[in-house]
């Protein structure tokens, strides 16, 4: 594990340089009005093996396959139908942008019951609704399930989510979102991580090689963008600027995985002039009780005697290393390395310094 966080830590450090600190604008940014749509639907999963829903307990099954049978001009009126390879599921997707009558998105399929498991089973046609209610897909086709779940009378074995799935390219665009972008006479960008340092960056180099007065920005995270400067048309603009390359600012920051032990520390983390001692102090307590009891036919009772033993252990004598101030990141990796720290015990450091006061960086725990 301590291989694993150096080398990751030397992967950082090799990569700070300028040269490869460069980025295009489109990786760092959203585009207004450039954006997709969540689609949603209701639909019927069949051909299950035996692992669809139960009736009795997901009754809007059997009402949607009735509905969708006599549409198909099945009467199932009075029959006792009671099938269990068909489940009801929700329909996922997003619409992207610019998609256009015919394209194919992938979609999403879940299940709402009772159903076990929808490996092997076929999605019926179903319609994939907007926020506005409006129809604008239609998914069917069969799903893939990467989990599956296998039982016997003693015991199961569940591996995934068998009761969820997609279907790549399982639905096709029916209508399209009605939007001309080359009517736009400007048009904004939006940082991911707003920053005022990025976003004049972004600002200076668009105006230095699009002409001045091209951008402007508006704050930390949005810098507008005239289309009309230039004879060319918005898309062919656009398409010019969002492959500039400039260098996004970062923020001093230490993100901490507790689970795994992994620490990754950026380039800008300052450390000011601390004293850090670590040591491996261990104490164990063993509970051994006794029963007395008393001898056969005499009179008296049967007692526990508790017994305790400590120890005390105190492994490698305790070390203690100097950070001088305002060090950069491979000065910190020497100098907590100095130590001899795991990984586990290099997150404690870092936090009790940023608890003193000594870690100039924004501390993120998950």
């Amino acid at each position: 594990m301590r291989l694993f966080v150096l080398f990751l830590l030397c992967i950082i450090t090799a990569c700070s340089s300028p040269a490869s600190a460069q980025v295009r604008i489109k990786d760092i940014v959203d585009i207004e009005h450039v954006r997709g749509n969540d689609l949603v639907g209701y639909g019927l999963v069949i051909g299950l093996d035996g692992t669809g829903d139960t009736i009795r307990n997901s009754p809007y099954t059997e009402e949607a396959l009735s509905n969708l049978l006599e549409r198909l001009g099945v009467n199932i009126q009075g029959s006792d139908f009671r099938p269990n390879n068909v489940a009801a599921v929700i329909i996922t997707a997003t619409l992207p942008p610019f998609a256009r009558t015919g394209s194919r998105i992938d979609v999403n399929v879940a299940s709402i019951g009772d159903a076990k498991n929808l490996s092997g089973g076929t999605l019926v046609m179903t319609p994939l609704n907007a926020a506005d209610g409006q129809v604008y897909a239609a998914a069917q086709g069969s799903i893939l399930i990467s989990g599956f779940k296998a039982e016997g009378d003693a015991v199961s074995i569940t591996e995934g989510v068998p009761t969820a799935g997609s279907i790549p390219g399982g639905a096709r665009v029916e209508r399209e979102i009605p939007f001309d972008f080359n009517a736009l006479a400007s048009i904004r960008l939006a940082l991911r991580s707003p920053d005022f340092t990025t976003a004049l960056r972004i600002e200076n180099i668009i105006n230095s090689k699009a002409g001045r007065g091209t951008a402007n920005l508006l704050d930390a995270g949005t810098i507008e963008v005239s289309l009309r400067k230039s004879g060319a048309s918005p898309a062919r603009q656009l398409a010019s600027i969002e492959n500039f390359e400039i260098m996004p600012a970062q923020k001093a920051r230490v993100v901490i995985d507790q689970r795994s032990g992994t620490i990754v520390l950026g380039t800008n983390v300052r450390i000011s002039a601390v004293a850090i001692a670590q040591g491996n102090l261990s104490i164990k307590i063993a509970e051994a009780p006794i029963v007395s009891q008393p001898n056969p036919f005499a009179p008296g009772e049967t007692i526990i005697l508790p017994r305790t033993s400590v120890s005390v252990k105190d492994g490698k004598p305790g070390n203690i290393a100097i950070i001088e101030s305002n060090i950069t990141l491979p000065d910190l990796v020497a100098g907590l390395n100095a130590l001899g720290v795991s990984p586990r015990e290099m997150i404690d450091i870092l936090k009790t310094m940023k608890a003193a006061g000594a870690l100039h960086a924004e501390l993120v725990l998950q």
